[in-house]
């Protein structure tokens, strides 16, 4: 019996599936060669008449547009006059869209109508070409190479046998149509995740089924999902994953010991936030003969417990980054290795991975050691309590008990503080304020930003909201986490002053853009301010002159966000170019095994160089370093909507009240106002506000009343009231208040 010949291509009704990007890919394959009709439907296995018909329409239709021509007749090829390249995809929310490519300077727009079905974040082709009128570029997607994503979270929208999921991701321009048979048993209304199964050319919508069905929109752990899933993220560990990691052999055996530096007689204790549950860095201090300290900052040994190629390890580079939500962590390890035998929790030994350091008075760094170690917590303390400490206790030759106030202790009552911890603590913060002020004088940038903060009821919900600035006690442990990160990449990065050839995983920071420093040169110009971008030492010193000044000011959260955007992404690699903000010239991250992956990976290789191994080849690790910054940066917007999210519930309950705010971006359709009390951001739209015509003015940036010439510009003091909250979008539209 004959073998029936498989079919690749899948068709929709009588539509032949992919059919342009398919004739596309088979033109790209060899673009000197031409095929007719009868070789592209072969090649795609296409036998019906019906489908061979649309292929001949298909490229009739394309030759037609110039995106492949005729050069004899009936034979078709790649047309190479035209000026096509390979790009990403950006989709902007009013549904057109900009190719960004390396083949341009600048990003190239889109119109809706030539975005071909390409979605933000797509890996795309495109022909660019010049508008007759304006002589402007644009593009013209033509094919999709590959897809960002493909699964996005929305509300379903049902009618009597299908139903559209109407997406959260605002450059999500196209409804997802679900048939019936595909709604996994969701309700009209209901919050889901649904996944794109197919596009065919001559819908406007892609047709998808629904995978995950959320709750109901509005529901706080509902929501709280729905930024996860928007991200990629999971809020949950298979149950295989789980079982691995509760099997993991947790005893600290005397032959493991026996390989380690035995530091448990070391003063040593912890200083974390007060609702902290995973410890993973802790500082030990002992006073030296020659009047010199021993401070180890010891780190969760996580990779003696995460082997390679083990479901648990796939799992935490899956991951590769712990997500801090506003009302929960989505940690990286499951809890038993996270809150529990890798978190370095007081009076129970631990197995460490250690940076050991003799320092002078003078903050020196006489000798260093790294390795394996095994230590012993004395202490833990909440940065509140270290602070009280620093506070009110002054460094002299009598240091004496200090009683913690019931009212800072973190168990809600007194106790007593021994001397040696007391000590260890001030001495520490000595040491860090002249590191601190040493990495100041060297260009470090300071961004010290006020972070948002709520108090949640026992449903999580949001009843106040508080500003967390960084103490004392914050820039103690910054200080030696950083110094540790610096000294780690050196001893690995460089051998007698110069670049190892080592593969190592670096944390980098390039130099800011110099157009968006103009950018904020000229927008701080209004308010008085200037920077000296003349060299990279003038430009690092007059930004944190820049941050001091603004402190404390109506402006300053607006400035200190535009100042960060001037700055480059810092990101993991293999290729060390030093990292710009800290002023450092090698720096990793070595200090948080339990929440990044890439601090594993640094363990790995260092403990890799101690064993005297060779270096392993670096393209592996720089796959593994891209990997690690993307779920970084998803992690990171995740986190932000998060507090959207949180602001837009708390603002629902104050929508009859007037706020003082401060403008903070304008563009054509509204000006968005930063509320100064809560740091809430909304949006004033020109349409809602009645005195006047007013119309975007780009170079001042402020919008322009047409009859008075009122003007509303970056940076001005307005009050604002809430007219609308948008849970769902996370968007909060505001009136303005007119004086």
């Amino acid at each position: 019996m004959r073998k029936k010949k498989k079919k690749i291509y899948k068709k929709k009704g009588k539509v032949v599936k992919d059919l342009t990007k398919n004739i596309f890919r088979i033109l790209n394959e060899d673009s000197s060669k031409f095929f007719n009709y009868k070789q592209i439907a072969s090649k795609l296995k296409i036998e019906d008449t019906d489908g061979k018909n649309q292929v001949i329409k298909k490229l009739a239709e394309l030759t037609a547009t110039k995106k492949i021509k005729e050069v004899d007749r009936g034979k078709f090829q790649i047309n190479e006059d035209r000026k096509y390249s390979i790009g990403t995809l950006d989709v902007t929310s009013n549904g057109n869209g900009y190719f960004i490519t390396d083949d341009y300077e600048n990003d190239v727009f889109i119109p809706n109508i030539n975005l071909g079905k390409g979605l933000h974040g797509d890996v795309v082709r495109a022909y660019v070409y010049k508008r007759k009128r304006s002589n402007k570029l644009e593009a013209d997607v033509v094919e999709i190479i590959e897809r960002a994503k493909t699964e996005f979270v929305g509300v379903l929208q049902k009618n009597k046998n299908f139903g559209f999921v109407i997406c959260d991701n605002h450059k999500m321009y196209a409804d997802i149509f679900i048939s019936e048979n595909k709604m996994n048993g969701a309700e009209h209304g209901d919050k889901v995740q649904a996944k794109i199964q197919d596009w065919p050319e001559n819908s406007k919508n892609p047709f998808g089924k629904i995978t995950t069905v959320l709750g109901k929109p509005g529901d706080h752990n509902t929501e709280m999902h729905s930024i996860l899933l928007e991200y990629d993220l999971p809020y949950e560990f298979e149950p295989e994953v789980e079982k691995e990691a509760q099997n993991l052999p947790i005893e600290i055996t005397k032959e493991e010991i026996g390989k380690r530096r035995d530091m448990r007689k070391d003063l040593t204790f912890t200083i974390d936030p007060k609702d902290a549950k995973d410890f993973d860095d802790a500082l030990s201090f002992t006073k030296l003969e020659n009047g010199n300290f021993e401070v180890g900052i010891h780190i969760a040994d996580v990779s003696h417990y995460l082997q390679p190629k083990t479901i648990l390890d796939d799992e935490a580079y899956d991951r590769a980054t712990s997500v801090y939500l506003v009302d929960r962590v989505v940690p990286m390890l499951p809890e038993m290795l996270s809150n529990g035998v890798c978190s370095l929790r007081p009076n129970e030994e631990k197995l460490t991975f250690s940076a050991v350091f003799e320092i002078n008075q003078k903050a020196q760094i006489v000798n260093e050691w790294f390795g394996r170690t095994v230590t012993y917590s004395d202490q833990r303390f909440a940065y509140e309590e270290a602070q009280d400490i620093i506070e009110n206790v002054s460094l002299s030759n009598n240091i004496q008990p200090y009683t913690m106030p019931a009212n800072i202790s973190i168990i809600d009552e007194e106790y007593t503080v021994t001397s040696e911890v007391v000590e260890a603590t001030l001495q520490l913060d000595k040491l860090a304020k002249i590191l601190r002020k040493k990495r100041m004088k060297q260009g470090a940038i300071s961004f010290d930003r006020v972070e948002v903060k709520f108090n949640l009821d026992e449903e999580a919900n949001p009843i106040g909201v508080f500003f967390k600035t960084s103490k004392d006690a914050n820039k103690l442990i910054e200080e030696f986490m950083l110094l540790a990160n610096r000294k780690v990449a050196e001893f690995i990065g460089r051998h007698k002053g110069r670049p190892s050839g080592k593969t190592f995983i670096y944390r980098v920071h390039d130099e800011p853009n110099e157009e968006k420093l103009a950018s904020l040169e000229n927008i701080i110009g209004k308010f008085g301010y200037k920077i000296d971008t003349t060299t990279k030492e003038s430009t690092s010193e007059s930004l944190n002159q820049l941050l001091n000044d603004v402190h404390g000011k109506a402006e300053s959260n607006m400035i200190e966000t535009l100042a960060i955007r001037t700055m480059s992404k810092a990101v993991y690699t293999t290729q060390n170019i030093g990292h710009y903000g800290l002023a450092f010239d090698y720096y990793s991250h070595f200090t948080s095994p339990i929440r990044r992956y890439p601090d594993v990976m640094t363990h790995r290789l260092l403990q890799h160089y101690l064993d005297g191994g060779e270096t392993p080849k670096a393209a592996l690790y720089e796959e593994k370093c891209k990997h690690s910054s993307h779920r970084e940066e998803l992690a990171s917007k995740a986190e932000r909507s998060s507090i959207k999210y949180m602001q837009v519930k708390y603002m629902q309950d104050h929508k009859d009240e007037v706020f003082d705010g401060v403008i903070t971006g304008v563009t054509e359709w509204g000006i968005y106002v930063e509320i100064t009390t809560n740091k809430c951001e909304g949006m004033v739209r020109i349409r809602d506000i009645k005195s006047d015509y007013y119309i975007f003015d780009e170079e001042q940036y402020a919008i322009v009343g047409q009859s008075t010439k009122n003007m509303y510009q970056l940076g001005d003091d307005v009050k604002v009231q809430v007219k609308k909250t948008d849970l769902e979008r996370k968007h909060l539209d505001f009136n303005l208040i007119e004086e």
